[in-house]
């Protein structure tokens, strides 16, 4: 075995190294200095994916394998990665002052290492190139995160999230491993390439059967609908910390390996298998999403069901199955972390500093905490896809890359979302209404968040208002998914 293709694995790598560094922090420091650990994760971290961002930048984008195949990397999957690493940094960044509180004293060290992990984990998932390798990086994203769901081991709420969210893993899990042996029995081989070509070949009912078990197992990762149940309970249940994290990285590293997937493994049966399949999981997940939140009082419930209508959202972008359609749904990903994690940023101040998590309880808060409201305010634009806000523009540039595709159908998709769009905006404005034009006197009194919570929100804010003003993210994602060549593997 060469040794040297460890090499090439530099992101996972570097990402062991700060697993390690906080590991051995976390175990040989003095208690004095575990105080300490929160900010040294959140620079470790920053320094990584400003690495990662100059590798990047400056590196060749040209593919590169290794172990026969089974990892690939390339500047478009050093993109995301580096996507997923910011918003790990303001996840841990909005994080510090919980991971310092009272409850968090013995427990702190397995919060960040454990978050290490499933990052890994994402990781391998995105470079996986054949079905073991993959499962791998599946199981080690999954799993850590019912634990840190469980975090909170004194309320009943998260011992009800960590058992809805461990069952449904587990039974998901099962379902993908189902459709595996079927792939495997068709092409005889786990790798990515070989089933492609094997498939391509020699269709087969078995096929479809394999497909629609695939799509759900990994659907239950990224809460489509109808494999969505899980999702409000386990967002309500969790700290807010990780369910921050749960919306936005778990997400997003689950629509990049799920666009892998079904381009690279089943590209060949797009027309005639699984192209109706997702149509009609993206209607049912925006839809029902949107209609969901509307009757919802609890913000993290709400933020739930918005995160499975933008999960629909985000699934445009493999439909399109194109150049445009890999960049836009990689700028969606980047955008979302931004305007989900600046609308966390809020609920996590407010739940750190008086324990409110209702929509009634913001009412007239830009009485009392005028910043934290404009903050709300900005992220709910931008949710909403309200211009000139980045939001508008991920949605823009989302449905532009799917009208590519330029079938009757696709264009029914894209006003099917577009009136969701209607319906979202409704939603989310409901609640800037309740902070801005509710008569009622506010019952969260003015208070002052943490500097890091602040700094936390500022980013992404800083990221909401770049993004969608002045930015040359989209137009470096569309170079790099042209090297990529995703749309290749679809044939119609």
């Amino acid at each position: 075995m060469d040794y040297s293709q460890f090499l090439i694995m530099k992101q996972e790598i570097a990402l062991l190294v700060v697993f390690l560094l906080v590991f051995l922090y976390d175990t040989f420091m003095p208690r004095s200095a575990q105080k300490g650990l929160p900010v040294c994760t959140s620079v470790l971290m920053l320094l990584l994916t400003v690495a990662g961002c100059l590798d990047c930048c400056l590196c060749s984008t040209d593919n590169q394998v290794a172990f026969g195949g089974m990892y690939e990397t390339s500047a478009i999957i050093s993109a995301i990665k580096n996507i997923l690493n910011i918003g790990v940094v303001i996840v841990l960044i909005q994080s510090i002052k919980w991971a310092n509180g009272e409850f968090m004293i013995m427990r702190r060290g397995e919060f960040y290492e454990l978050l290490l992990v499933t990052l890994f984990g994402m990781y391998l998932m995105i470079s996986a190139r054949h079905f073991l390798v993959f499962v791998i990086g599946l199981e080690c994203a999954s799993l850590p995160l019912a634990a840190m769901v469980a975090f909170d081991k004194n309320r009943y709420e998260s011992h009800e999230a960590a058992v809805k969210y461990i069952l449904t893993a587990v039974f998901s899990s099962a379902i993908f491993m189902m459709g595996l042996s079927f792939v495997y029995g068709v092409a005889g081989s786990l790798y990515f390439a070989n089933i492609y070509t094997a498939i391509y070949a020699s269709p087969s009912v078995m096929l479809v059967m394999a497909v629609a078990f695939v799509i759900a197992g990994i659907g239950f990762k990224l809460s489509l609908v109808p494999f969505h149940l899980w999702t409000a309970d386990v967002y309500q249940g969790a700290p807010t910390s990780v369910t921050s994290y749960l919306s936005v990285i778990s997400k997003g590293a689950t629509a990049f390996a799920f666009l892998v997937v079904m381009a690279q493994v089943f590209g060949s049966l797009y027309t005639i298998v699984w192209e109706w399949m997702l149509y009609a999981l993206i209607i049912l997940t925006i839809t029902i999403g949107n209609l969901f939140a509307i009757r919802q009082r609890n913000m993290k419930r709400f933020l739930a069901f918005s995160s499975i209508s933008q999960a629909g959202y985000i699934m445009l972008g493999i439909i399109a199955y194109n150049t445009l359609g890999v960049a836009a749904m990689m700028f969606y990903i980047l955008v979302y972390i931004f305007s989900n994690l600046g609308a966390f940023g809020v609920i996590g101040a407010i739940e750190n500093a008086c324990g409110k998590v209702s929509m009634d309880d913001y009412r007239g808060l830009y009485k009392t905490n005028p910043r934290l409201a404009f903050t709300m305010m900005l992220a709910m634009f931008s949710l909403a896809g309200i211009p000139p806000f980045a939001g508008f523009f991920s949605k823009f540039f989302i449905f532009t890359g799917a009208l590519e595709g330029g079938s009757v159908a696709i264009y029914v998709l894209v006003l099917i979302a577009l009136i969701n769009t209607i319906v979202s905006l409704y939603y989310y404005l409901l609640v800037v209404k309740a902070m801005f034009i509710s008569e009622e006197e506010c019952v969260i009194l003015p208070f002052k968040s943490a500097c890091s919570e602040r700094l936390g929100m500022w980013i992404a804010l800083f990221g909401i208002i770049f993004l969608g003003l002045l930015s040359p993210v989209y137009s470096t994602l569309i170079d790099m998914a042209s090297v990529s060549q995703f749309g290749m593997y679809f044939l119609n």
